[in-house]
């Protein structure tokens, strides 16, 4: 990309809406306020296909990249029907139902290890996960560990088997009545790049959480190679859910800003980065047409025992995704 487009101030284009003309506002910078901006790219729905090309900025006075204008939270919610990847049923995927029950339940180990760094949970902790989804990792840790499991997600998806026994919040996090003070560990898996109002969540979640209570917050990395690669088709794009774009200085930043101290930062995630290198080349061959994921999930597998061999290696070569560890300044 030009590095002289990216410094010079330009007047923001206008997304081009979808068909049925939904809602569009402009928003300041969701970290610091301000309305000054250069054009960073645009980008389009590459995972459901729906039509649209939705426009990313660099904060002139913060360096943060995010997404305006957006649509409005009415007209943002059907990108997260039927084929929105993290509300999918275990039994959806036919012969391949026992592999994505592999993967999910592998995604929800490397979840508690990164949590098992640096705390231990037991049937006296409290846990809320914010941006739950169907509740798998909720419901692994309410069995393996015995804590007390809470969640959060701006979609109802309250009747999954895996949520019967959590305390489910359906909306906007930073509106529901979770409690203050009561959490031992909030986690935020891939929460905060969708969030309308990053800062206000990150403080709703320290007052939620115990004086010295523990944050995790994973996202995908924009100063990665995976960005390299693929630019706008980069999977962390994800237009237009996806309202701002993290490197590691303006995530740390953010957390800080919100009355956390950093304790850890890791330059991966438990999410899987092959996900991000499958997802990146199908996003460059199908330019905006979508991800049929009943036939893309044969050449996934497939793609991932081919690379085996090298899949390790991509956690350390600052790929895909990054975490912070935090925890609440008192």
């Amino acid at each position: 990309m030009n590095s002289a487009v990216l410094n010079t101030p330009v007047a923001v284009p206008a997304a081009i809406a979808p068909s049925k003309h939904p809602r569009f506002e402009d928003v300041p910078c969701l970290a610091c306020g301000s309305g000054a901006s250069t054009f960073f790219l645009s980008g389009e729905d590459d995972l459901t296909g729906q039509p649209g090309r939705f426009t990313f900025v660099t904060c002139t006075d913060c360096g943060l990249v995010y997404q305006t204008p957006r649509l409005c939270l009415a007209d943002i919610r059907r990108y997260y029907d039927n084929d929105y990847i993290a509300h999918q049923p275990r039994n959806r995927w036919g012969v391949l139902a026992p592999l994505f029950r592999a993967a999910m339940g592998s995604l929800d180990r490397a979840k508690l290890r990164i949590i098992r760094r640096r705390m231990n949970l037991d049937a006296s902790s409290a846990v809320l996960d914010v941006g739950c989804g169907s509740g798998t990792f909720l419901d692994r840790v309410r069995t393996e560990t015995g804590a007390a499991a809470a969640g959060v997600d701006f979609v109802n998806l309250s009747e999954r088997p895996e949520l019967r026994s959590v305390e489910f919040h359906h909306g906007l996090f930073y509106e529901q009545q979770v409690g203050r003070d009561r959490f031992d560990l909030i986690t935020m898996w891939h929460f905060l790049e969708h969030d309308y109002e990053p800062l206000r969540s990150l403080r709703h979640a320290h007052q939620a959480l115990k004086p010295g209570g523990w944050l995790v917050v994973e996202v995908p990395r924009l100063d990665s190679l995976s960005f390299r690669l693929f630019k706008d088709r980069w999977p962390g794009v994800q237009a237009p859910q996806h309202t701002a774009l993290y490197d590691r200085e303006r995530l740390v930043r953010m957390v800080t800003d919100a009355g956390f101290d950093l304790v850890e930062h890791l330059p991966y995630g438990a999410f899987p980065p092959y996900f991000y290198l499958f997802c990146g080349v199908a996003f460059r061959l199908l330019r905006g047409r979508g991800l049929n994921l009943n036939r893309a999930i044969y050449a996934y597998f497939a793609g991932q025992l081919l690379l085996l061999p090298v899949l390790p290696l991509l956690p350390h070569m600052n790929f895909a995704m990054h975490t912070v560890v935090c925890r609440r300044r008192v």
